[in-house]
């Protein structure tokens, strides 16, 4: 080796070999593992990681947010709309519990956050300190992976072990908590080592090729098979996959709300929204299918209605990567344990080419009574006030089903899932499982920064709008593009629709009066416009979507405008009402 090659040599090991501090282990972390955007708040706990970023705003560009519940909805809406894992700071104390619902929301939805807590000094730890609080056992049961670094030396591994974790498998949050010496201790840094195997986490199952085969016959032999899909499909990746199997199959194929974009909505054999406000013919021919075949989803209790009642008549093939899942709320005849990317090719080779043309018809004469009772008088009403449908169908003609849609919960939310057009994958970004109001406006933000070439448009009922409003001022700090359409009601609306169906109308609290939103938004310096007539809808909604930079848009809806179809609590889905 010559002269100058040992120099160079001892200065790489100089490079990779150095005193740093914990805090600034913590951003090579996240430098290594690509991480371009941080939602999050400082605080006394995680302040030195704060004084570290100071020196790092030019790789991580930090979103400075109101609230940490806001912080970590963003965070979501970023994983989602982006694949990659989504990271958030809170301090400790009331910093870190205002983390836990959106955790629990990505926990149940199976978004992937890495999300770093500050906590007080390692010596404090128990004494009720000052803004402490027990956030690992706090966050245990709504994380899948959680751990409290007492020592500078820890943080390379144990974040490369969360950024893993993460994203491996069914993806989901993990918690680091980091105590204030951790951050500030001095030690030997030797280079950040992505980690890629944990003994005896396996995230991806070995796939057995009996279970495909015997699912392959019978799909095969099924005269009228239903697919149901999930979010499992675009975690996995494998929307290609997926629509190579559905159209070779030609099978009818139907979607949860985390699903939805999996396919486009107008394919010719996507029939339709599953569950309590999904679409008639779905619903209804789960009841008459001979052959199941659910593909990354989990059998929530809003997609089965009463699990006595549930496809009762059928053979059900379920393929999911999380072996717990299956057999937990459905009973699978045959479980394909396994990366849908991986499975469904092997399925698809395996499968008969067919057309299923006279069940498909079924869905189709379904649909068209649906469409005659409930989707035409939603969409295109003649007379009265504006109806929440038709706002979405307006902004369908607008969008062509290319922008990314973010909804609230109730039902705003239904009706967003319902009409909107989703041409494609990660663009309908919701809370699924934990139905957390207040979702809506952070996560559009968080999508936003995910997804900066494309529209992003939230759509938010009043109630929940109130719930995390402060962040328009990220909004307004950040100066991002995020339309924002406000369908008022009055109500919480979807509350007061079970009070009026299951409570004799006894309307219990759910008046809700609301400010000037449009003067709110003219305050955080975003600009805005209230309607409430129907000649002035297309032509608002083009304004706003012309409109450079943010937009707020207030549209006055009918007050009790119910959304139907239903299925009533209590009932199986072959229940389901029109009207």
């Amino acid at each position: 080796m010559k002269l100058d090659d040992n120099v160079e040599a001892a200065e790489v090991d100089a490079a990779i070999s150095r005193e740093i501090s914990g805090s600034q282990a913590v951003l090579e972390a996240l430098i290594a593992e690509g991480v371009d955007t941080i939602f999050g708040i400082p605080g006394g706990a995680n302040i030195a990681i704060y004084d570290a970023l100071y020196d790092n705003s030019t790789q991580l560009n930090h979103v400075l947010v109101r609230h940490e519940q806001g912080g970590v909805h963003a965070a979501q809406g970023y994983a989602r709309v982006s694949g990659k894992v989504g990271v958030v700071f809170a301090t400790s104390g009331p910093g870190a519990t205002n983390i836990l619902t959106g955790v629990a929301d990505a926990q149940i939805d199976s978004t992937p956050l890495v999300c770093i807590t500050g906590q007080v000094y390692s010596h404090l730890l128990g004494t009720d300190a000052f803004q402490e609080t027990d956030v690992i056992n706090m966050s245990a049961p709504i994380t899948k992976w959680n751990y409290l670094i007492t020592r500078a030396e820890e943080i390379p591994s144990i974040l490369a072990k969360a950024f893993y974790i993460a994203r491996s498998g069914r993806p989901g949050p993990v918690l680091i908590d980091i105590t204030k010496d951790a951050q500030l201790q001095s030690f030997k840094y030797e280079g950040y080592v992505k980690c890629n195997d944990i003994r005896s986490y396996r995230p991806r199952p070995i796939v057995k090729t009996d279970a495909v085969q015997s699912a392959a016959a019978l799909i095969n032999a099924a005269a009228r098979p239903l697919i149901l899909w999930g979010q499992g499909v675009i975690l996995g990746s494998a929307e290609k996959e997926f629509r190579v199997f559905v159209e070779k199959s030609g099978i009818p194929a139907a979607w949860t709300i985390l699903g939805a974009g999996g396919i486009p909505t107008d394919h010719p054999l996507n029939v339709g929204m599953l569950g309590m406000h999904g679409n008639y013919a779905p619903n209804v021919l789960t009841n008459e299918c001979d052959v199941l075949i659910a593909i990354g989803m989990r059998f929530d209790d809003r997609v089965t209605g009463r699990l006595d009642k549930y496809a009762k008549q059928a053979k059900i093939v379920h393929l999911d990567i999380d072996r717990s899942e299956i057999g937990k709320n459905v009973t699978a005849d045959i479980a394909v344990c396994g990366d849908c990317k991986e499975t469904l090719p092997l399925l698809t080779t395996l499968i008969l080419s067919k057309e299923h043309a006279e069940w498909v018809g079924r869905f189709k004469s379904l649909y068209a009574e649906e469409f005659d009772t409930v989707i035409h008088k939603e969409l295109n009403p003649s007379e009265g006030e504006l109806t929440m449908g038709e706002v979405l169908n307006q902004l369908n003609a607008l969008t062509k089903g290319e922008a990314v849609i973010v909804s609230d919960v109730g039902q705003n939310q239904m009706v967003t899932c319902r009409y909107a057009r989703f041409n494609n994958s990660r663009s309908n970004i919701t809370s699924g499982g934990l139905g957390t109001m207040g979702f809506a406006l952070p996560a559009a933000i968080g999508s936003k920064f995910g997804a900066l070439q494309k529209e992003v448009i939230a759509i938010i009922g009043d109630g929940g709008f109130q719930m995390t409003l402060q962040e328009l001022g990220t909004i307004m700090q950040t100066g991002i593009s995020i339309k924002i359409v406000i369908l008022n009601n009055r109500f919480l609306g979807m509350v007061r629709q079970w009070q009026e169906l299951f409570s004799n109308s006894r309307y219990s609290f759910v008046d809700l009066e609301s400010p000037d939103f449009v003067a709110l938004a003219g305050s955080y310096k975003i600009s805005g416009k209230l309607i409430s007539e129907r000649q002035e809808l297309a032509t608002a909604l083009s304004e706003m979507l012309s409109h450079k930079g943010s937009f707020l848009l207030e549209v006055m809806v009918k007050r009790e405008n119910n959304v139907f179809p239903m299925i009533p609590q209590g009932a199986g889905v072959g229940d389901i009402r029109l009207r």
